[in-house]
């Protein structure tokens, strides 16, 4: 039977709170929608001081923020960028079109087609993320999509020199700087210099989030994020130090970023502890940290590896972390979370900046029914089929025919009947089922 050695304090944002975002992004994109270009204009002002004549970014404005970049620091933006493609080509390879006939002469297949135009949104308000420039557009660019563009927010007064190099690197066909649901909403409805997307990625603040759920519909999106999550599923193979470490490195996210461990070691379970209090003294972000761990953090103590699979999966994170003597029992095994880190030699932050898997990954309990953005995200699976014989198209219809009428649609069973007339020349009344 497990028991927490230490619970959250706090809940996730309360209805009172989410009700706030949702009526204030709801309120700003009406305007938006009424006013334009004057309307996003009013709202970078407000929250980011931000009025250039023109959001888009010149070839000079890219050439002067690469320009702030040391050759170390482009080389290390291409390392990864090479590893996020490498992997998603490999996923794309994996994705085929398919043609089956399924009876003599009845074709069916599939293809796999690009999204058209993508828009990928870049935080940089709080921290230039650079690594969200590698996972939405060279995704896309991988996957198919025919023009992809991409905004960020100013960071500290100006475009972020790091993150417009990472978002041209990677290959975006136009660079905005521009942030927030004004961001959004330009992206959606196609709003001045903006062109209107078919799909909008990337995370965002819980505004950006909501944003993309309202347009949700309108344009595609790959899904509603909430803040980061880490879980840690570890056994007495492993020393507080290593545990302490990874649950603070997300735990810096933001105050309310969960971070939890589920162990069979009540030894490891109390050195965690100890470990925590010494880094958050250690720690530049610790202010930050410190708030996640106190409000969020948990520790729960199992009695074996099956009850620590049964308590990750109901928690369902973002990011499960396994450190333990057999991690592929748990790879076997477990259900639900966004993205898996085996073994002691990988962790979160090497799937957040650099190793190849993507970034944007499922929050809030979303891992029981989705995973995050990938290559397949940018592809649209649509069906298709053909009929060669006049055999086939009469057989398949005296089937269609009946299911129509069983319906009550004396139109659609016309639509069959027709055929079984004309190719198997079989007498049907019309709007009746083939008898």
């Amino acid at each position: 039977m497990s028991y927490k050695l230490k619970s959250a304090t706090d809940q996730p944002a309360g209805e009172a709170d989410v009700s706030k975002v949702r009526d204030t992004v709801e309120s700003m994109i009406k305007d938006i929608s009424v006013r334009g270009d004057a309307g996003v204009r009013t709202y970078s002002a407000m929250f980011d001081k931000w009025e250039p004549k023109t959001f888009r970014m010149s070839q000079a404005d890219i050439d002067a923020c690469l320009a702030e970049l040391t050759p170390q620091q482009i080389e290390d933006i291409k390392f990864a960028q090479a590893q996020v493609r490498n992997f998603a080509e490999h996923q794309l390879a994996s994705m085929k079109d398919i043609e089956v006939e399924t009876f003599p002469g009845v074709i069916l297949g599939h293809k796999n087609i690009p999204i058209e135009t993508v828009g990928c949104y870049v935080p940089s308000g709080k921290y230039p993320l650079v690594a969200s420039a590698h996972m939405g557009i060279v995704t896309a660019k991988v996957a198919g999509a025919k023009r992809v563009i991409a905004t960020s927010p100013p960071f500290d007064g100006r475009p972020s020199p790091a993150v417009i190099a990472a978002i041209h690197l990677a290959g975006a066909d136009e660079i905005y700087c521009l942030g927030g649901v004004q961001a959004i909403a330009s992206m959606a409805l196609g709003i001045g210099e903006f062109p209107q997307v078919d799909m909008i990625v990337g995370p965002g603040n819980a505004y950006v989030a909501e944003a993309k759920r309202q347009f949700f519909g309108k344009v595609g999106i790959d899904l509603v994020a909430g803040p980061t999550e880490t879980l840690v599923i570890a056994d007495d193979t492993v020393d507080g130090e290593l545990v302490a470490t990874d649950l603070l490195g997300q735990a810096e996210h933001g105050p309310t970023s969960p971070a939890v461990l589920i162990t069979t070691s009540k030894r490891l379970a109390d050195e965690t502890l100890v470990e925590i209090e010494r880094l958050l003294g250690l720690l530049d972000t610790q202010e930050i940290a410190r708030q996640a761990w106190d409000n969020y953090g948990e520790i729960i103590v199992c009695e074996n590896d099956e009850e620590m699979i049964r308590e990750s999966d109901l928690i369902a994170s973002e990011h499960v972390q396994v450190m333990t003597k057999n991690p592929d029992f748990f790879l076997e095994r477990l259900q639900n979370y966004g993205a898996l880190f085996l073994g002691t030699r990988t962790n979160v932050a090497y799937g957040d900046k650099v190793i190849g898997t993507n970034h944007t990954l499922p929050t809030s309990g979303a891992a029981r029914f989705t995973g995050g953005l990938w290559v397949g995200k940018f592809l649209k699976t649509c069906t298709y089929q053909r009929i060669l014989t006049d055999e086939a198209s009469s057989m398949i219809g005296e089937y269609c025919s009946r299911l129509c009428i069983l319906e009550g649609f004396s139109g659609h069973a016309e639509q069959a009947n027709i055929r079984v007339r004309r190719f198997g020349h079989k007498e049907v009344a019309f709007g009746k089922a083939v008898e």
